[in-house]
């Protein structure tokens, strides 16, 4: 009943942000709504006919799905005293007499049972800042959007001799509602077009105070020296499940620990997106135990859930959990045991490296703690003077530094012209024992084509000399998709996906991705992507583009 209950305050909300809509929309229905706001008459809880109320219903709707215990305390401090009021005007004759009193004050007394009855359903707890936010947002607001909006008014009135005092009054009054709430100040006459934009105006400063009220916390707890410990500990016992395991170790990342401490769950929270990446780190049997943490953290924190690139492993423990997946993609793994140059299908791969190979280049290959820090300082200005804009791209699989001490069993490859001058580096993070995993690529623009292919397949031919016997390469999106979109026979809509993929791939390289792994001839493991709800997903989306670099806002995540 509680859960229920809970469910109720959220579809009554609703139900007011489409009425409150359609009365802006409608002059009959407006008209109707503002008849019953008026005299004798009295709606129910948040029915208006205003923009405001729709903005403020909807927002409220949101937030209260997300169970945050501010939104249902604001609720009550709004209905409760409302139900209260209806209920002492209905000991009056004149109000008493009109059945449509009778069913607003009931609709909100339910309301107001409904959201005592859910209390304890509402425990998610927001940011300790958000109450000054919402203060500085909205004394800002409503001095910018007031200030606007009276400017409006006196240019558009159609009565002469108005006061500043009194435009003030109606701009402010035609904030809260386009109904005849400001008609009372004779003195002003503003179009219906001006009484709309400041009724927008003003919805608008609205929607930006709800937000600062009811903004999740944005989990500014990141990796202590003391978890980097536990996870480095976790990572030597467990490292060889999963490629992206070393990846957890980001500094911009949190980390929340099952409670026998065997297992370990590192995510960044972005957008109220509680982010994980690749699969938990530590003992199988524990995991259950640090998924159960984060997700209770998630809930608490009225944060989204999701989970980038898992294994198919790992996606099926969270789906005991009730997460769904979808398939992202795939992550080419190269077996040295099974890799050779040699056979027609790798002829392309074959010539390319020995054309590079021809004009001088040479490829090194050392662990990070085998460079002087003198060399490792001009690598990691190479890297960044290299880099592809200014923005450091990747979060799952990047480990957003280079050259930290802490990193020394890092595989660092540098390749250098015929000249002895470093034209491109690659840069691997360990995979438990014996594998690694591609961490950064970056070369100088004016180099020869086909110098990563060189350096990869130097890589591949010479890794057991680091005791390496597998090396995970990109992540390819969608593989799947230009693999089987191509083949003979494929239907309609997989190639209308394909092209679609293929279109977008002049500006995200998606395609090119999966091309340039193919040629290694690599084993595909694919990798999913995990959320609650269907309708998280373009907010999950939105907040993965930010983690990876793709689109930054301004302001901290």
């Amino acid at each position: 009943m509680r859960s229920r209950a809970a469910t109720a305050t959220v579809w009554y909300l609703r139900l007011l942000v489409v009425l409150n809509i359609a009365a802006v929309v409608s002059l009959p229905f407006r008209e109707e709504v503002h008849e019953h706001n008026a005299g004798e008459y009295f709606t129910p809880y948040l029915a208006t006919a205003g923009l405001v109320s729709a903005v403020l219903a909807l927002f409220l709707a949101v937030v209260m799905r997300r169970r945050k215990r501010a939104a249902w305390l604001f609720n009550l401090l709004l209905a409760g005293p409302l139900f209260g009021l209806y209920v002492v005007a209905l000991t009056r004759a004149p109000y008493r007499e009109h059945a449509f009193n009778w069913v607003s004050t009931a609709l909100t007394g339910l309301f107001v049972a409904a959201l005592l009855l859910g209390r304890r359903e509402f425990d998610a707890i927001g940011d300790r800042s958000n109450p000054r936010l919402a203060l500085a947002v909205g004394v800002g607001g409503t001095l910018v959007g007031g200030g606007l909006g009276t400017l409006l008014v006196h240019a558009t009135n159609k009565v002469a001799g108005a006061s500043l005092r009194e435009e003030i009054s109606y701009t402010l009054l035609r904030g809260i509602s386009v109904g005849p709430l400001a008609d009372r100040i004779a003195a002003v006459q503003a179009p219906r077009w001006a009484d709309m934009v400041v009724n927008t105006l003003m919805a608008v400063t609205s929607l930006l105070v709800l937000y600062a009220c009811f903004r999740a916390p944005r989990g500014a707890c990141l990796l202590a020296p003391q978890d980097e410990a536990r996870l480095r500990t976790l990572l030597d016992r467990h490292g060889d499940r999963d490629s992206l395991g070393y990846f957890a170790l980001r500094r911009d990342k949190s980390v929340i620990f099952s409670p026998s401490g065997k297992a370990a769950i590192a995510y960044r929270v972005i957008g109220g997106v509680s982010l994980a990446s690749g699969d938990p780190i530590g003992d199988p049997e524990a995991w259950p135990g640090a998924i159960d943490a984060w997700l209770a953290e998630a809930r608490r924190h009225a944060w989204t859930p999701a989970v980038m690139g898992a294994s198919e492993e790992a996606g099926t423990i969270y789906a005991r959990h009730g997460l769904d997946a979808l398939e992202l993609g795939d992550e080419a793994i190269v077996e040295l045991a099974d890799f050779t140059l040699e056979g027609r299908a790798m002829r392309v791969v074959r010539q390319a490296h020995k054309r590079v190979q021809r004009a001088g280049y040479t490829v090194r290959i050392r662990r990070h703690e085998d460079i002087p820090g003198e060399e490792m300082a001009v690598l990691v200005d190479r890297a960044d003077h290299w880099r592809d804009g200014a923005t450091e791209r990747g979060f799952s699989m990047a480990l957003g530094r280079l050259g930290d001490p802490s990193d020394g069993r890092c595989v660092m490859l540098e390749c250098r012209d015929a000249d002895g001058e470093p034209r491109a580096l690659l840069s691997f993070v360990p995979w438990g024992e014996r594998g690694l995993s591609l961490d950064l690529m970056r070369r100088d623009r004016g180099c020869e084509n086909g110098l990563m292919e060189y350096m990869v397949v130097e890589l591949l031919l010479r890794a057991q000399e680091l005791g390496t016997d597998r090396v995970s390469l990109n992540f390819a999106m969608f593989r799947s998709v230009f693999e089987r979109g191509a083949r003979l026979g494929a239907g309609p809509v997989l190639r209308l996906w394909r092209s679609t993929l293929t279109f977008f791939s002049r500006w995200w390289q998606i395609e090119s991705l999966y091309r340039a792994n193919a040629k290694y001839r690599p084993v595909w493991e694919p990798r999913f992507l995990l959320f609650a709800k269907s309708s998280d997903i373009p907010r999950i989306g939105l907040a993965s583009a930010r983690a990876e670099g793709f689109l930054t806002l301004p302001g901290r995540s």
